[in-house]
C-alpha cells in the first residue's frame, strides 16, 4: 500500500527529477524548426575559438506545447524583470551556422 503523505492528490501531477536530470546543460543558442505538426527546439553551447559545436539537447514539441511554453517563458521573463529590471539584449555576431540534414516529415 502506497503511504499517503508521497501519493499525488487528486488532480495533480507527480513529477520525478533524477539526479544527472538537475545538473541541467548549458545552452547559450536555441535554433528552432518546425513541420506542420510539431516544433523541435536544439539546444546547443558555442565556446570562443571552437569551431565546431554539437547539439547538447532536442527537444520535440506539438504547437500547442510550443504556444503554452512561448506563454510561460513570456510570463518569467515579465517576472523576473520585475525583480530584477529589464534584461539587455548584447549584439550578437552573426554566426554561419551549418546545420546537418534537415526535412520534414
Amino acid at each position: 500500500m502506497e503511504d499517503q503523505k508521497d501519493a499525488p492528490k487528486k488532480g495533480q501531477l507527480n513529477i520525478e527529477l533524477d539526479a544527472d536530470i538537475a545538473q541541467g546543460i548549458y545552452s547559450n543558442l536555441a535554433i528552432i524548426n518546425h513541420s506542420q505538426s510539431e516544433f523541435v527546439v536544439d539546444f546547443i553551447s558555442i565556446m570562443p575559438g571552437v569551431p565546431k559545436s554539437k547539439v547538447k539537447s532536442r527537444i520535440v514539441l506539438t504547437p500547442q506545447h510550443a504556444k503554452r511554453l512561448l506563454k510561460a517563458l513570456h510570463e518569467n521573463v515579465s517576472k523576473y524583470e520585475q525583480q530584477n529590471g529589464v534584461i539587455q539584449e548584447n549584439k550578437q555576431p552573426s554566426i554561419p551556422i551549418t546545420f546537418g540534414p534537415t526535412g520534414e516529415a
